[in-house]
């Protein structure tokens, strides 16, 4: 008995359940759509039942891409001081059972989004057809740079929609939280780059477990985080004063986050490397929580001077009709 359990722990591990805590970046989508649609008059009974079919369509079909990452980057793990040691790398695996398993998460994860809604089984399809795009050759995005970090990334925003229309199925979300949230995204697969880059510390290794180290290195790593935090912020900036103002001091605060994010990508065996582990980072817990904080408090109040800048200065008319439609 115990032998077939250690038999079957390898294909239990690829499906990486410890991973699950990432799909909680569906909620900030649930909870913009909650707040800026306000659906107090549909069933909530409804939403509630969406909601739960969704987040664990979510979190099967993240398992099925999962699968064919640690599949396909077997032979490259080998070369990394710590993915060396993954069942795939380490164990002999039967690549028709994988195969099966992918199906069976695939088939699952599908499944449970078309009961929710056809919208979040389309957005479940997405994730699907990115992790064959990032993963399988002959595109294997993951080997291209910048492509690999954007590619990997867009799941961000993809996870935001089917959060967002977890809550509803008739309104759309804005572009601007969208692309804020994908580049939000980006971000942390940038940092993540850069931590794993310092940690192997040698670029011919780095290349060998990577392709896109090859053309990587720390410098370029940290000028991409920079560039895609402050598209981050841009696009949220322009959600943030169209659609409640009063957000704007939150800016100041999303930030911070950026930055203590870039400064754990620093570390040593930093937990950049492993985003599944937030709690790791109990100050990084701790500012998020603040973060959160404050977005709910400014969600739900109205500065009477924040309307008058929005009336008088975000609203006024161009100079001399130099800048009029």
């Amino acid at each position: 008995m115990a032998a077939d359990v250690n038999r079957l722990l390898p294909y239990i591990k690829i499906a990486r359940f410890d991973h699950w805590i990432k799909q909680l970046f569906v909620l900030p989508g649930a909870f913009f759509a909650y707040f800026l649609i306000n659906p107090s008059g549909d069933d909530m009974s409804v939403i509630v039942f969406r909601a739960l079919l969704g987040f664990a369509a979510t979190c099967i079909t993240a398992s099925a891409n999962y699968i064919i990452n640690e599949w396909l980057d077997a032979g490259y793990d080998a070369f990394h001081p710590q993915k060396k040691e993954r069942p795939l790398v380490t164990a002999d695996i039967n690549k028709y059972i994988i195969m099966a398993e992918y199906a069976v998460f695939l088939i699952a994860g599908l499944s449970l989004a078309f009961i929710a809604s056809k919208i979040i089984f389309i957005f479940e399809a997405a994730l699907l057809v990115m992790g064959v795009v990032y993963n399988v050759p002959p595109m294997r995005t993951k080997e291209i740079p910048i492509l690999d970090v954007l590619t990997e990334s867009i799941n961000n925003a993809l996870r935001f929609l089917i959060g967002w229309f977890m809550i509803t199925a008739v309104h759309s979300p804005p572009v601007s939280i969208v692309f804020g949230y994908w580049m939000g995204g980006a971000f942390l697969m940038a940092a993540k780059r850069l931590a794993e880059y310092r940690m192997i510390d040698d670029a011919v290794a780095a290349g060998r477990y990577r392709k896109s180290f090859k053309y990587y290195n720390e410098k370029r790593l940290l000028l991409c985080c920079f560039f895609y935090a402050m598209m981050s912020l841009f696009f949220c900036g322009i959600f943030l004063i169209k659609y409640k103002v009063e957000l704007i001091f939150a800016i100041p605060v999303l930030c911070g986050l950026f930055c203590i994010y870039l400064n754990i990508s620093y570390r040593e065996d930093s937990s950049a490397q492993k985003p599944e582990k937030p709690y790791r980072e109990k100050p990084l817990m701790f500012y998020t929580l603040f973060l959160i904080v404050i977005v709910l408090v400014l969600m739900n109040v109205r500065i009477p001077f924040m309307e008058h800048f929005e009336q008088h200065f975000l609203n006024a008319p161009a100079i001399g009709g130099f800048l009029e439609s």
